[in-house]
């Protein structure tokens, strides 16, 4: 197992072995453990959600196997041919974090379980014509861009009350929380605010969402800042460099805005 370096936190494992990914998804596992007690909360309410763009279907079946059984993708016709080609591993679920053009809706309806980054009607009118040609349900995430970045894909803060009140008109999706990618810095309370401002709207929603709407789901944080995501409440964690070891193209190749997580420090996109 080869180690490699990004500008996000520790140092992760390149995994080639069902034992280096269970090392690997062992050591997040800890993580995320110490980060739930030291806040006070139940480690069990905090979901791992392992972001496998760009690793390949054969080193995919070893982190399966070592326990990954629920991936984050976020180019869904890449996340559509692993779902095809793993489709013999039961139980597997695939979670699409990227943004959707809706000419691709057609993709998620088919093979997701979730989709974390609902940010428009339109969105939700093309999920739902094709979930009902499907007879499938899909839990869905709204995005929200907390950072206040033009990069960056989601729902400005103020305009999420709105959004949500015409969600109930789809039938099919089944809104589960509120996505977020934090400010890409080293500044530790700007990125906080970030999760912050998601836990304020979330809460918010509580209390004003339409009638049978539980808004309950935060996911946000990546590798190099989930701990501080886990603090202000979040209950789902999106690793993947963490996990798999640094990837060979930036996160700018896989969706503007860099979503998943932070870019490791020698890729074009961190600088």
């Amino acid at each position: 197992m080869t180690q490699s370096t990004n500008s996000s936190g520790p140092a992760a494992e390149h995994a080639n072995s069902i034992e280096d990914f269970e090392h690997n998804l062992a050591s997040i596992k800890r993580r995320i453990e110490t980060a739930a007690i030291k806040a006070g909360r139940d480690p069990e309410s905090i979901r791992l959600l392992p972001v496998s763009k760009t690793v390949p279907e054969d080193r995919l079946r070893l982190a399966i196997a070592a326990g990954a059984t629920f991936l984050g993708e976020n180019k869904v016709q890449e996340a559509a041919r692993k779902a095809e080609n793993l489709a013999d591993i039961p139980g597997l679920k695939f979670s699409v974090i990227g943004n959707l053009q809706t000419n691709k809706a057609k993709y998620v309806a088919r093979f997701a379980d979730e989709f974390q980054a609902l940010d428009n009607i339109r969105q939700a009118e093309a999920l739902q014509r094709r979930l009902e040609l499907e007879d499938r349900q899909l839990d869905v995430f709204v995005q929200v861009n907390t950072s206040s970045e033009e990069s960056k894909f989601g729902l400005a803060p103020e305009a999420v009350q709105e959004f949500v009140d015409q969600l109930p008109q789809f039938d099919r999706l089944h809104v589960k929380g509120l996505m977020t990618l934090a400010l890409f810095s080293d500044d530790k309370e700007a990125v906080r605010a970030c999760f912050i401002r998601l836990r304020e709207i979330r809460d918010m929603l509580r209390e004003t969402a339409p009638a049978g709407m539980k808004i309950e789901e935060l996911s946000m944080g990546m590798s190099g800042d989930f701990e501080l995501a886990i603090e202000e409440g979040a209950t789902v964690v999106r690793v993947g460099q963490g996990i798999f070891g640094a990837r060979a193209l930036p996160d700018s190749y896989y969706w503007p805005g860099f979503a998943g997580e932070k870019p490791a420090a020698n890729t074009p996109a961190a600088e």
